[in-house]
């Protein structure tokens, strides 16, 4: 439930109306806007006369939402949502560009991507030490020495991090890291998104591979109901009959998800076809239909790849990508 409050209405009033709510069993979030505050009241609101709360001098309209996922609902935070990750701002008008490889497999081969991402216009850096595969006798990740590298990468560059966590126990060893990634195998671990949503870590949820736009917004609302408003969505493909890509990317979701929710949505090519020729045109048409980044994989030898080195761009076909990116957003 949404109560838009009146501009006339004093912070007394609004504190006031607040308590009274809070003591009907809901939980009270006020949006305070340039020209009115708005409340949005989570849990049992069936307790709320709707006929007593707008006929109260202060409130100006009362309205139920019926979708599920309140915290993640555009309308009940009307205005785009902005991430800071680590100093870079994603969202509401920033575009983010985020790259590097798929696994973190040296010090020299993170530190020689990241600079050239870098180089080519990547503002945060992306790479996995924990690595989810299909089979358990693939490459699984560096797990605690990748991340070491991810932060030395970060210290010769500057550039924030962003990657994968796989379990909760796991969550003391990702204190440094910018931003925590949420593969697709884990939209809905739920424990895992409780406790992420008690930190104050952006968080990069990526859409499940057989999920809806709906059960993404609710893996959202797991982490918000916790207190973290700090979530990304990631479309990065679905799993339909189609096999001469990895998955289908539903690039239609991009601007969907953009009506449904404030929460910035940023696309990832790379996962979604799984085919490096693929990701120059992906990646543009993702930025033409709105999404608010883009998540890349690229290795300085894709062939020697430890995983996904098919996908994988090599930096000057990745600064190309860039290139192409930022005219389809100087046209938008």
């Amino acid at each position: 439930m949404i109560a838009q409050l009146k501009n006339t209405a004093t912070p007394a009033e609004v504190e006031m109306l607040v308590s009274w709510l809070e003591r009907k069993g809901v939980k009270v979030t006020p949006i305070h806007g340039e020209y009115c505050t708005i409340l949005g009241l989570v849990g049992d609101t069936t307790k709320i006369d709707i006929d007593i709360l707008e006929s109260m001098s202060i409130v100006e309209a009362v309205k139920r939402i019926s979708e599920p996922y309140k915290a993640a609902n555009r309308k009940f935070h009307p205005e785009d949502t902005v991430v800071d990750i680590g100093g870079v701002k994603l969202g509401g008008g920033h575009f983010v560009i985020m790259a590097g490889p798929c696994s973190v497999e040296s010090e020299e081969q993170i530190i020689t991507t990241a600079r050239a991402v870098k180089a080519a216009g990547a503002q945060i850096l992306r790479g996995g030490a924990f690595k989810p595969r299909t089979s358990p006798y693939d490459f699984q990740g560096l797990k605690e020495e990748g991340l070491k590298l991810l932060l030395k990468a970060k210290e010769e560059t500057g550039l924030p991090i962003v990657t994968e966590i796989m379990a909760i126990h796991h969550l003391p060893l990702f204190e440094d890291i910018d931003c925590i990634q949420v593969g697709a195998r884990n939209m809905q671990n739920f424990e895992l998104l409780k406790a992420l949503g008690r930190t104050d870590k952006p968080v990069l949820l990526k859409r499940g591979m057989s999920a809806t736009m709906k059960e993404l917004l609710m893996s959202a609302e797991y982490i918000m109901s916790e207190g973290n408003p700090n979530v990304i969505l990631c479309e990065r493909g679905i799993r339909t009959y189609e096999t001469y890509t990895r998955n289908t990317f539903d690039l239609s979701a991009i601007p969907m998800l953009k009506e449904l929710t404030h929460l910035p949505v940023v696309a990832d090519p790379s996962h979604a076809t799984g085919r490096a020729s693929l990701i120059r045109p992906m990646a543009m048409s993702a930025t033409a239909a709105g999404c608010d980044g883009l998540e890349i994989e690229v290795h300085p030898n894709p062939n020697e790849a430890m995983s996904d080195g098919a996908q994988s761009l090599k930096p000057d076909q990745f600064a190309e990508v860039v290139e192409a990116v930022n005219k389809v957003r100087s046209i938008l």
